[in-house]
């Protein structure tokens, strides 16, 4: 499933195409994905202009002009393409296999800006994916959003929220990480690289780097640089291309070259003068790779 740094690589991608961009039509090609689709969405959609683009964690939030905000959920093999004039191409080289069959073009955005006619389109085989409309006064309440903690690059997240968030916590630490409460939108892989970054291991209780006196230990400080450092450098090598994940030119993000630990089952240790070799357990049913040599 994307993570946040490929729902921001989407974000960005999309952005030039429909931020001030009116929607002549939106184009339902079928009554559901995973849920169905609100309500006349169709109808409530079409005609608006979209203001701007965001993201909250893995999801995708699309502000129109009379106060309501589109929200799209990618699932696992979700994807945009951008197509424009007549011939309807889509750029990029494309280094994994992609759904081309229209029978997978659930969503169609008819837009018109600036630069003419073009076509937002989202594609979703597996149809894991899923849309819903809320206005923007109140998306903070959603029941998507209203329980999520901060962002991991945010101003909120740091180790004095961290520490009272996990004092006295015999929960593992990946398991702390991973959920949305504590941090919003940190998934599997990115976790996985941050504790690898931190040296900390994925099975401690995440209470342990929190003092008796509720204060954050040095560790937790720097969990909380690697937590920053590791989204910002996936956002910046433009998301991990894992699967289905594709940016909106065609294009691959690289970072998943980068993995220090994540997928390196058997491999050597990259922390200098480590020696030691990358493991996988399971964790709550969800692969955990981390080199027990060097994360304590």
């Amino acid at each position: 499933m994307p993570e946040l740094p490929e729902v921001e690589t989407v974000k960005r991608g999309l952005a030039p195409t429909m931020e001030g961009a009116r929607v002549t039509r939106l184009e339902l090609r079928r009554a559901d994905l995973r849920f169905p689709f609100p309500d006349a969405l169709a109808d409530r959609v079409s005609g608006r202009i979209i203001v701007s683009l965001g993201r909250r964690a893995k999801y995708l939030l699309v502000d129109l002009d009379d106060g309501n905000t589109l929200i799209s959920h990618l699932g696992m093999s979700g994807s945009f393409r951008i197509e424009e004039g007549a011939g309807a191409a889509t750029p990029g080289e494309f280094h994994h296999a992609r759904s081309k069959d229209e029978k997978h073009d659930h969503v169609v955005f008819h837009l018109e800006g600036a630069s003419g006619p073009r076509r937002v389109i989202y594609n979703d085989p597996r149809r894991f994916g899923f849309m819903d409309m809320v206005e923007r006064a109140d998306l903070a309440a959603h029941p998507f959003f209203r329980d999520l903690g901060p962002e991991p690059t945010g101003n909120e997240l740091g180790a004095a929220y961290l520490a009272e968030r996990f004092r006295d916590k015999a929960q593992p630490l990946k398991s702390a990480l991973l959920d949305q409460k504590n941090i919003a939108g940190l998934g599997n892989i990115y976790v996985c690289e941050a504790l690898w970054r931190s040296h900390l291991s994925p099975v401690r209780a995440a209470g342990t780097l929190v003092t008796a006196g509720g204060r954050p230990k040095e560790q937790l400080n720097l969990l909380v640089a690697a937590i920053r450092d590791v989204i910002a450098d996936a956002i910046a090598a433009g998301g991990s291309s894992l699967r289905d994940h594709i940016q909106t030119d065609g294009s691959l993000g690289y970072f998943q070259h980068s993995f220090s630990v994540y997928d390196r089952e058997g491999q050597a240790c990259r922390t200098p003068g480590c020696g030691g070799t990358v493991a996988r357990i399971v964790q709550a049913g969800r692969s955990t790779f981390y080199c027990a040599t060097c994360q304590k």
